[in-house]
């Protein structure tokens, strides 16, 4: 059965993330999201199969560069111990590292370009874009920035 790693920051993107959970029955899954006080609960229903990186946002930048090279580094830890086939994400910064790790051991990285942009690519999305085996839009309208994407649909 193939390793599936499902992975993106708390929010929107996690809440995108979970509405491919019916996925997770057909692979050896496992989530990974940023801790926070309102996705806590999701170690109690998904168990071992849920782990968690450091929360951190852009608007305090000098305390965010730390966390996102603990991020990093966690993230490579986690890497080689689930050892996925397939990393999917929803993005955004959280998930950037783990695609590029992913990438680096010849792994399948597929992004699902957030449904929150319709007209205008995400940072995190330019950085993977490249890298990615597969990138997934939701709009028509976004197939014109990233030409290489595949129209998904929503995933709501």
């Amino acid at each position: 059965m193939k390793r599936v790693l499902f992975i993106s920051s708390t929010g929107g993107h996690l809440t995108e993330l979970l509405q491919l959970e019916p996925l997770f029955q057909h692979y050896e899954a496992s989530l990974v999201t940023e801790k926070t006080k309102s996705n806590a609960s999701l170690k109690q229903k998904y168990g071992k199969r849920m782990h968690y990186l450091a929360y951190g946002t852009k608007q305090h930048l000098l305390p965010y560069l730390f966390i996102f090279a603990w991020n990093i580094i966690k993230s490579f830890a986690l890497f080689v111990r689930i050892r996925p086939d397939v990393v999917i994400t929803t993005g955004t910064h959280t998930a950037v590292p783990m695609c590029f790790i992913a990438h680096f051991f010849k792994k399948k990285v597929i992004w699902i370009e957030t449904f929150a942009n319709s007209t205008t690519q995400t940072e995190a999305g330019k950085l993977v874009y490249p890298i990615a085996d597969l990138f997934i839009v939701q709009w028509e309208s976004m197939l014109k920035l990233y030409p290489n994407a595949v129209m998904g649909g929503w995933i709501f």
